[in-house]
């Protein structure tokens, strides 16, 4: 059984991993920046969804077998690098179209926010390879060799937790701030930027090796 000391240090892990930028912060972000908070924190549970599935495939070994297994591993990083430059696009194409998201969202924007939200999310963290490289090497330190169903369920229960938090709150504090971000000059210097960083963490994401 994992001990209080042990959950503390798995969760603090994993808040420093959710904290540092990557695909998953950048989608957040620009989420709750154009659909307001709550895309952004659809999307910021999306993510929380991906860190569940890794977490546990890792204790299961799921994770392991794809760290291993280079064609994989080629596949995962090739989808995700292109999903990541597909996102990195559409920002892209906005800032050149230069639209202006109306400041009052009507509730039929709102609820078609939230699917897509979640689904980016969900998407960006169970297509990043990254992830999993992450959690095979975390879960094993905090489990042992033969982890049990309940050790198991409570870290991956700490580790959504933890990171569902985290994104929710950001998304939060940026959705709070949306009245700003739908200025045009400021829309179309957040898509270009969100843009850029899309597409760079996607070529960045094709160049990892195993």
């Amino acid at each position: 059984m994992v001990t209080a000391g042990q959950v503390i240090a798995f969760a603090a892990v994993i808040q420093l991993g959710a904290m540092s930028p990557g695909p998953d912060f950048a989608v957040v972000v620009r989420q709750a920046a154009v659909s307001g908070r709550r895309g952004g924190m659809a999307a910021a549970l999306g993510v929380a969804g991906g860190v569940f599935v890794w977490a546990a495939a890792a204790a299961l070994g799921v994770a392991a077998l794809l760290a291993a297994s280079a064609t994989a591993f080629t596949i995962t990083k090739i989808t995700g690098a292109a999903y990541l430059l597909y996102l990195g696009a559409r920002s892209l194409q906005a800032a050149y179209r230069g639209s202006e998201a109306p400041l009052e969202m009507t509730t039929e924007a709102v609820a078609g926010g939230i699917p897509d939200g979640f689904r980016r999310g969900l998407l960006c963290n169970l297509l990043n390879p990254k992830a999993a490289a992450f959690f095979v090497a975390l879960m094993p330190q905090f489990l042992g060799n033969h982890p049990a169903t309940a050790d198991t369920l409570v870290l991956s229960a700490i580790a959504v937790l933890v990171t569902a938090i985290w994104f929710v709150v950001l998304a939060n504090v940026v959705g709070s701030l949306r009245a700003f971000f739908t200025r045009r000059r400021v829309r179309r210097a957040l898509d270009a930027g969100s843009g850029a960083v899309l597409i760079g963490l996607g070529v960045r994401l094709a160049a990892t090796s195993t």
